[in-house]
């Protein structure tokens, strides 16, 4: 079936994440790409799919490297999957997981492919430290090595043009003074995020979309990790009070989103291939639009972004079920939700991250954008809502919106 532009209809099969990561934690000895072939293999043994009638891979990864290139490809076949079909990696930071999505549905709706594989992992737990000195040889004196982690934060743009911007908590503090974000807005956001986390894993909420990863042990059976590791029970204005801002402003581990490892992906189907498929959509692709923004404000980018998408779709506020914003910061959320004119007491905030977010579940950068949409579809079905919003900042300056519809 085609749409009355011409496309035909992305379906939006099976969106799955693995549990999430800690820095350092449960998942530390998988690598990115390891972590991808779990994802991939669980995918395909969930859908029931012949993996041979995949198309393309579209991976996502913010931190990639020469370990495990065009990870979708690599993790494809470390998955043990069938070695015809191809697969790429891509990279649009903070929204490269949804973008993974997204290209994958464009490639459905024109006809290029019938089924695709998108998601994207991340281990940002081993992210390795590197060198652009030594290529030519070092003949006297020290040799640098960066963090890629924080390096990347540094020229996520061109310091010729912006000059230094010292990482994200800089962009998140800028938005903090423009916007007249105070620490204790903040940490009551934080707060909130921690209990909606919290009531729903207690709810059980995540059991359907969740992959348990076996983490082998040196001695002994694996050890299964199904449960993420970031989010705090027990969080209070209290607790989160005690925490010392982490550049003299407002953001404090507390309020800011972690740095995590996981993998996340789904099957992006033609709608006229499930039938014979014997696949069930999940959700629709709707529709979507990405935007530029100063970088030394890159937490707004969900606003343009958004404006965007609803100049481009016909939608507005008064559509909109579900609002997922990705929570890279308490202050950047609480900066974009006063861009888009909500007021403190505005009735949308029910409906906003109603299942916690990057602050208290994570956000392994690459499938974050998977994790969000696994949570936003069901989350939808068991609502009874039509239409999700998913959205995020980019560092570097851009925001990233789509809309995806209840199946």
């Amino acid at each position: 079936m085609t749409s009355p532009n011409g496309l035909r209809r992305a379906a939006i099969v099976s969106p799955i994440r693995t549990a999430v990561g800690k820095f350092g934690g449960a998942l530390s000895s998988l690598t990115a790409g390891q972590l991808g072939a779990v994802i991939l293999r669980a995918l395909i043994d969930r859908t029931g799919i012949d993996p041979s009638r995949v198309d393309d891979v579209v991976f996502a990864q913010g931190y990639g490297n020469g370990e495990a290139p065009s990870i979708g490809h690599w993790s494809w076949l470390l998955a043990d999957l069938p070695l015809e079909v191809p697969g790429y990696q891509l990279d649009r930071r903070c929204g490269s997981g949804l973008q993974a999505i997204v290209n994958a549905a464009m490639m459905v709706q024109t006809g290029v492919s019938d089924v695709v594989v998108a998601g994207g992992c991340e281990s940002m737990s081993n992210v390795e430290h590197y060198t652009t000195d030594i290529r030519k040889g070092v003949r006297a004196g020290n040799l640098v090595l960066h963090d890629r982690l924080s390096r990347g934060r540094v020229m996520s743009q061109p310091v010729e043009r912006f000059g230094v911007i010292t990482g994200m908590i800089e962009t998140a503090e800028n938005l903090a003074k423009d916007y007249g974000i105070t620490r204790e807005a903040a940490d009551a956001y934080a707060v909130r995020s921690h209990q909606r986390a919290t009531a729903a894993w207690n709810q059980h909420l995540f059991d359907d979309e969740l992959v348990p990863v076996p983490v082998p042990q040196k001695k002994g059976d694996p050890i299964v990790f199904a449960h993420d590791e970031g989010y705090r029970p027990d969080a209070t204005m209290e607790s989160l009070g005690k925490l010392r801002p982490l550049e003299g402003g407002v953001v404090t581990a507390g309020n800011a989103s972690q740095q995590n490892d996981a993998g996340a992906a789904c099957l992006v189907v033609a709608e006229d291939k499930l039938a014979e498929l014997g696949l069930e959509p999940t959700a629709w692709f709707h529709s979507w639009a990405a935007a530029g923004c100063d970088p030394s404000r890159m937490g707004i980018g969900p606003v343009p972004a958004t404006e965007r998408l609803f100049a481009r779709n016909g939608l507005s506020w008064d559509d909109i079920d579900l609002v997922e914003l990705n929570e890279a910061f308490a202050p950047q959320v609480l900066a974009v939700l006063k861009g888009w004119g909500w007021s403190d007491d505005d009735s949308r905030h029910e409906i906003l991250n109603v299942n916690g977010s990057g602050i208290s579940l994570g956000h392994p950068i690459g499938a974050t954008g998977g994790r969000i949409l696994a949570n936003l579809t069901r989350e939808l079905h068991r609502r009874g809502g039509r239409y999700g919003l998913e959205t995020m900042c980019i560092g570097g300056g851009q925001g990233i919106a789509a809309v995806f519809e209840r199946a």
